[in-house]
């Protein structure tokens, strides 16, 4: 299936890869993987990786912008008359690629609570299938934040040799045990909720209260103390002290209505099994240590953090970028002044898409 738009050369599609052989040893059979393509029909070939509740729609269509449109574009920061730009939809997720809404060949069932369990270099093998069935042999940068840049550093080291430039954004080498205590948290909010029913949940009514909360937490996390209290204000959207159940403050109704937001457009067990993913996240893991595992990545590096990143913090992700230095490969380090936190690397691009644009032309 695709679409296309040759005045913008844009195609949007889903690809059947065939089998997946996943890092536990499952096998996932005929996995289809969804992407977005647009840009310059010959020009060097970006692959974009997305976070958590993303999907392959970074630049998207004028009736529905991507969540990178403002990035990426005709004479964008990337800009897609000089590159072409690919994003998948991650397996384990819910628009289009294979996860736990898709039918299982199998059973002719949806999946549900019974997908395996996937990882971040999972997710990078069936990004490297999808690409070669759309017949690419190289890249020329592949770029993403949070999830997306787990997804960048496993590039960088399970295909050194395959692109030109690592762009690893608002990421660290390994999730911190801080991190995956706010994870925790969210699987306990969704799996305490009545309807979760271990991931068969009726498609007219399943756990949107634990997804919510699961949200309303992470929310909590993306942006930083000074943002939230600068923003908000102690505002107050009514009289408070009336009973426990009440939104009276303005912060409380902005989260709530995050939390139902999501479970308009996000599945829940797309949701569960893309924190374990992000849990699993170590570039270490069975290659002697992080800082062994990153000696491996050849590409150019521009390692981008954000001030207030509760989640990611900077110390780590600089250290990889020493690390390179010292064996005498091209790295950088930015480090990205902003109230925004981890959220910084989806917005104020005025701060930091000139260093990425650079890095890019290098």
């Amino acid at each position: 299936m695709a679409l296309a738009n040759p005045k913008s050369n844009y195609m949007e599609g889903i690809l059947n890869i065939g089998n997946l052989k996943l890092e536990s040893g499952d096998i996932i059979e005929q996995v289809h993987i969804a992407y977005e393509r647009v840009g310059a029909k010959t020009g060097p070939i970006i692959l974009v990786c997305h976070a958590l509740t993303g999907n392959q729609y970074t630049v998207g269509r004028e009736e529905e912008p991507g969540w990178w449109n403002n990035l990426i574009g005709p004479n964008q920061l990337i800009n897609t008359n000089v590159f072409q730009v690919i994003t998948t939809n991650v397996i384990g997720g819910c628009n289009g690629s294979t996860g736990p809404t898709t039918i299982n060949p199998s059973t002719k069932k949806q999946y549900r609570g019974s997908f395996p369990f996937v990882t971040v270099r999972d997710m990078v093998q069936a990004q490297y299938k999808t690409l070669q069935k759309l017949g690419v042999k190289h890249l020329h940068a592949v770029i993403g934040g949070s999830l997306g840049g787990m997804q960048v550093l496993e590039w960088g080291i399970l295909y050194p040799d395959f692109m030109n430039h690592l762009v690893p954004i608002a990421v660290t080498p390994y999730l911190s045990d801080y991190a995956i205590s706010f994870n925790s948290i969210a699987r306990y909010a969704i799996t305490q909720d009545p309807l979760w029913e271990n991931g068969d949940y009726s498609s007219k009514k399943g756990p949107d209260t634990g997804l919510s909360i699961a949200r309303m937490i992470g929310m909590v996390t993306y942006r930083s103390d000074q943002l939230f209290n600068q923003r908000f204000s102690r505002g107050l959207r009514s009289e408070w002290g009336k009973e426990h159940r009440e939104q009276s403050f303005e912060v409380e109704s902005y989260l709530t209505y995050q939390g139902k937001k999501l479970t308009k457009r996000f599945d829940t067990n797309s949701y569960l099994y893309l924190l374990k993913a992000m849990d699993s996240h170590d570039i270490g893991r069975d290659r002697g240590g992080w800082r062994d595992a990153a000696k491996q990545i050849k590409a150019k590096l521009l390692a981008i953090s954000f001030k207030g990143d509760l989640l990611y913090p900077a110390e780590e992700l600089k250290e990889l970028t020493e690390i390179l230095e010292q064996l005498g490969r091209s790295s950088k380090f930015a480090y990205i002044d902003t109230a925004f936190g981890h959220d910084g690397f989806l917005v104020e691009f005025e701060r930091w898409g000139s260093i990425l644009k650079e890095a890019l032309y290098s």
